[in-house]
C-alpha cells in the first residue's frame, strides 16, 4: 500500500516538475544555452590628473549561467586605437579580468544585468622621450543589456567602470555581440 502510494506521488510530480521546468526555460528569452562567448568593441576614456584620452579596444568574453539570473565570465582585451596628447601616444595595451553579472531575466528579448569583479589593465605611454607601461588591477563594475538577435544570438550595449584609484580611471562604453551555445 505505502509503495503504490509513494509510486502514485512519484507518477504525479513528473509532468509538474517538466512544466515547471519549462516555465522556467521560457522565462529567459534573450539568450540561449547557458554557456556563451562573445566579442566586443569598447570606446575607452582614460583619466590621469589633467590627461584625458579616448582609446579603442577589442575583447572576448566567455562565460557560463549559474541561472538565468547569475553569471560568471572571463574577459581579455587589448587596445586598437590610441590617443595622442602634447607628443604623447596613450594606449590601453590589454586588460584581462573575472566578473560576476546579475541578470533581470524576463520574457522580452532584452536582458538588463549588472557586472562586477576585478580586471587588471595595463596603460602605456610613448613619447620621444621613452615608452612607460603601467599595469594595476582593481575592482571593476557595471551596466548593460542583452538583446536577442537571432536564436542562440544577442547584441550587447555596456558601460563599465575598470579601473578607479589615485586618481586615475578607465572608463569603458562597449558594443558587441554573444553566442550562446
Amino acid at each position: 500500500m505505502k509503495k503504490s502510494i509513494a509510486l502514485m506521488l512519484g507518477l504525479s510530480a513528473a509532468p509538474l516538475m517538466a512544466v515547471s521546468q519549462s516555465a522556467f526555460a521560457d522565462v529567459y528569452k534573450s539568450g540561449g544555452g547557458s554557456l556563451y562567448a562573445g566579442l566586443n568593441y569598447s570606446f575607452i576614456n582614460i583619466e590621469n590628473g589633467s590627461d584625458d584620452v579616448d582609446v579603442g579596444t577589442l575583447s572576448a568574453k566567455v562565460g557560463g549561467l549559474v541561472s538565468p539570473f547569475f553569471g560568471l565570465e572571463a574577459r581579455a582585451g587589448f587596445g586598437v586605437d590610441d590617443d595622442r596628447i602634447g607628443g604623447v601616444d596613450y594606449s590601453l595595451d590589454n586588460f584581462f579580468g573575472g566578473y560576476a553579472t546579475l541578470n533581470l531575466a524576463n520574457e522580452s528579448p532584452a536582458t538588463p544585468y549588472v557586472i562586477f569583479g576585478v580586471t587588471r589593465v595595463e596603460v602605456e605611454a610613448k613619447s620621444f622621450l621613452g615608452t612607460t607601461t603601467e599595469d594595476e588591477s582593481d575592482f571593476s563594475y557595471g551596466a548593460g543589456v542583452n538583446v536577442e538577435l537571432a536564436p542562440e544570438v544577442s547584441g550587447n550595449v555596456e558601460y563599465m567602470r575598470y579601473y578607479d584609484k589615485d586618481g586615475s580611471t578607465v572608463d569603458g562604453l562597449g558594443l558587441g555581440v554573444t553566442f550562446n551555445f
